[in-house]
């Protein structure tokens, strides 16, 4: 069975940088994506940046040139820099497996931005 599993979240003040992991475990097709999304209160779930298997990247227009996607074996990472309020959000880890054509979602991992 697929796991999608996010952690990294927490309080970080303005300015400030942190890292989110997403890891994923399971029996996953060779084709997916992964792309990281984040939900702020009140407002839709949006897309901030993709990873493919190959390694090649997408980024949104909410990452600005702040955000950073990567991956190492099943962990696929969001850095994000420069952090502001708008940025508070729960980020949600998906996993698009083009493979078996399963859609799966983590349950999220909750930022907080001090202004």
């Amino acid at each position: 069975q697929v796991q999608v599993v996010e952690s990294g979240g927490g309080l970080v003040q303005h300015g400030g940088s942190l890292t989110l992991s997403c890891t994923l475990s399971g029996r996953i097709g060779s084709t997916f994506f992964v792309t990281w999304y984040r939900q702020s209160p009140g407002e839709e779930r949006i897309a901030t940046a993709s990873i493919s298997e190959s390694g090649k990247r997408t980024y949104f227009s909410v990452a600005e040139g702040r955000f950073t996607i990567s991956r190492e074996a099943n962990t696929i990472f969001l850095q994000m820099n420069s952090l502001k309020s708008d940025d508070t959000a729960v980020y949600y880890c998906n996993l698009d497996d083009r493979g078996y054509d399963r859609n799966y979602w983590g349950r999220g991992t909750t930022v907080a931005v001090l202004s």
